[in-house]
């Protein structure tokens, strides 16, 4: 077997494995949901005056995006860390919560460490791993999830359970699970389309570095936008928000030029003084010679919206991979950076 036929047969079989994954991701909302409901979270054994939820990558991104969902309804401030440590004001008072799907995440491991010694309030979300006998030798509550897979690829289990934990301590609602399911069907009953733009999208941007904007509450979901783009497409990608970017990155234009292919994400609910600068945006954008795409997400709600566009992302990333004819599995310079750091005392 020749070497060219072999990595071909290679890179099919990891695109199949992907495509698996990602078709998986409304199954994995609907089993996530079911652990959610058999999970025992006991109450607070101090009020609760802040949260901050740690975790990097694909499992930290479910704490950005739980953040911003229940920014209007939680009466705590949420702060979500990818880092080694805790703010300063980590106390009694504080809900820690760690989120690594391996339960090996070194960052965030520091970070429950040092919650211990601030005596906060402590919950692992985790496969297993030393999260889980953290949990365990102090009598932490902790809620096992299946694992086994690319952590990007398990987003349905973290943002689930971090609701699940809100709506149990009170602090929220249960509605917020119930738009969860909601969001499942979306994307089940709206496949064909989500899937037939997710191919515009990966044909637009082949070539190209990806530009993404949104208005500020979709943050998290262009922050994982990104990194879909970055772990399945092996492509830079940058983000901004609206109307933030009006204030510094637009200027940036003024050196910008046709190696870049800006998306839009848009909704229908969008503030109007946004829209109108949006506009204005790409009237500005349009001059430099960049590509530009609207993608509007459906739904009723907030995390529906959010729930199809992540969705729509995700396949879109894996069919840029086809398109490049990259490996959306492989992360070897996440390993090789691993293994180096194993070798740093």
């Amino acid at each position: 077997m020749s070497g060219q036929k072999y990595r071909n047969q290679e890179l099919d079989k990891m695109m199949n494995t992907m495509e698996k994954l990602i078709s998986a991701f409304p199954e994995n909302i609907t089993e996530a949901l079911a652990i959610a409901e058999n999970a025992t979270i006991r109450p607070a054994s101090a009020e609760i005056k802040n949260i901050v939820i740690c975790g990097m990558g694909g499992s930290g991104i479910g704490g950005k995006l739980v953040a911003s969902w229940v920014a209007t309804e939680i009466g705590v401030p949420v702060e979500g860390v990818s880092a080694y440590s805790l703010p300063h004001y980590v106390n009694e008072n504080s809900l820690v919560i760690g989120s690594s799907y391996s339960g090996n995440t070194e960052e965030t491991l520091s970070c429950i460490e040092e919650a211990i010694t601030k005596n906060a309030q402590i919950i692992g979300v985790c496969s297993g791993g030393r999260m889980q006998e953290i949990c365990e030798e102090n009598k932490f509550d902790f809620i096992l999830v299946p694992g086994g897979n690319p952590p990007r690829t398990a987003l349905a289990f973290s943002i689930v359970q971090l609701l699940n934990i809100f709506a149990k301590l009170g602090l929220t609602s249960a509605d917020r699970l119930t738009e969860i399911a909601k969001a499942k069907e979306l994307i089940v009953s709206d496949e064909q389309e989500i899937k037939a733009k997710a191919h515009e999208l990966a044909a637009f941007l082949k070539g190209h570095v990806p530009v993404l904007y949104a208005e500020t509450k979709f943050e998290a979901m262009l922050v994982r936008a990104r990194q879909q783009f970055n772990e399945n497409g092996k492509m830079l990608c940058w983000h901004h928000t609206i109307p933030e970017m009006n204030h510094n990155e637009l200027v940036g234009w003024g050196g910008g030029d046709e190696r870049f292919a800006t998306v839009f994400f848009t909704t229908k609910d969008m503030h109007r003084r946004n829209a109108k600068r949006l506009e204005i945006c790409k009237d500005v954008i349009a001059k430099k010679g960049a590509k530009q795409m609207d993608v509007e997400a459906k739904g009723n709600s907030f995390i529906e919206q959010t729930i199809y566009l992540i969705n729509l992302v995700d396949w879109a990333s894996l069919y840029l991979s086809d398109l490049k004819q990259v490996d959306p599995i492989d992360i070897e310079v996440i390993d090789f950076l691993k293994e180096s750091l194993a070798n740093f005392k």
